[in-house]
């Protein structure tokens, strides 16, 4: 005789851009909770209307939703947050139109969709009169409003930066491809990631710092090629382009590594990004875990590109001149 498949009372409400589903377990540990094919899959070991036992259920939405469910564990329930791709008001939450038995709303979260709007219209509003005020009468604005005020030049300019790292593969210049391609991807990766996609890194300080160290090289290396293009060599240019990179390099490198160190809880508890592998080993992988990688490899292209700029350095101007005799 088959075991007999134990559900848990469920509990559900919505907001136009998310799903709140609270499971009435508690006591629950490692749950294997995951979305495949717009199909909500849960099974855990908890404590539920018919005491210690394995309870699962399947949810198939009425609508496209995110596959990347984001949960709490209580003492007493399991809390799940489901992001839906199209911001809109569902009339139910199954696509099949008969309620599962197991299914209830959660009248403590329940609103109406005029209600939801209202919330809705509030939380934006709440959140724009808190940028102005961050804006406007803040000292530090140029900490906070940085990425606002000029987002679209540094992804116009790095999306260009592209040109160089070709540049470089196809000959028209002589500088390796590496050192060139390491900058490129790294600054993008933090550009588009890190600040692009979270709107909570954007009013982040470590913002201006990036974008100044960033800019602080690139505004003596690029009047120098220039330059160059017309065979001038103003000596104060050429030493500053040779020289400015050597504090300003590593603070670079070190401001990126602080805005992806306080990006991972944001990622963790936002759940961007992190996917669950499929069956059988159905272990969700979170994005913090390549965040954590791509610190390491950070150092890495750090010592890499250092040690470039050395060599070009050394070149310039560690030869000494020849006595005559």
């Amino acid at each position: 005789m088959e075991n007999q498949v134990l559900t848990p009372h469920v509990y559900w409400a919505q907001r136009h851009r998310e799903l709140y589903l609270r499971v009435e377990l508690s006591d629950v540990q490692n749950p294997a909770i995951s979305i495949t094919e717009n199909v909500l899959h849960f099974k855990a070991q908890g404590h539920g209307a018919k005491g210690d036992n394995v309870y699962e259920f399947h949810l198939e939405f009425l609508d496209l939703v995110k596959p990347e469910p984001v949960y709490k564990l209580t003492q007493r329930q399991v809390n799940i947050t489901v992001q839906k791709k199209v911001s809109q008001w569902w009339e139910r939450l199954t696509k099949q139109e008969k309620r599962p038995l197991f299914l209830a709303p959660d009248f403590d979260r329940w609103l109406d969709e005029s209600d939801a709007e209202m919330e809705l219209r509030a939380k934006e509003e709440e959140r724009l009169n808190k940028l102005r005020l961050e804006s406007q009468g803040s000292p530090e604005k140029s900490f906070y409003d940085t990425f606002h005020s000029v987002a679209d030049m540094m992804y116009f300019c790095q999306m260009l930066a592209v040109v160089e790292t070709i540049n470089a593969a196809i000959g028209v210049t002589s500088s390796p491809v590496m050192p060139s391609l390491i900058q490129l991807l790294g600054r993008n990766f933090i550009l588009f990631i890190i600040f692009g996609t979270m709107e909570e890194m954007q009013n982040k300080a470590v913002v201006f710092f990036v974008f100044y160290l960033w800019s602080s090289i690139e505004i003596f290396r690029y009047p120098f090629y220039m330059l160059s293009c017309i065979d001038m060599d103003w000596k104060v240019l050429t030493w500053l382009r040779y020289t400015v990179w050597i504090p300003v390099y590593p603070l670079g490198c070190l401001a990126e590594a602080v805005s992806v160190i306080q990006s991972i809880p944001i990622f963790n508890e936002t759940g961007r990004f992190s996917f669950t592998l499929p069956y059988p080993v159905k272990i969700k992988v979170r994005f913090s875990f390549f965040l954590q990688i791509y610190l390491i490899m950070l150092f890495l292209g750090l010592y890499i590109n250092f040690r470039h700029l050395y060599k070009q350095r050394r070149r310039r101007y560690g030869q000494k001149k020849k006595k005559i005799h």
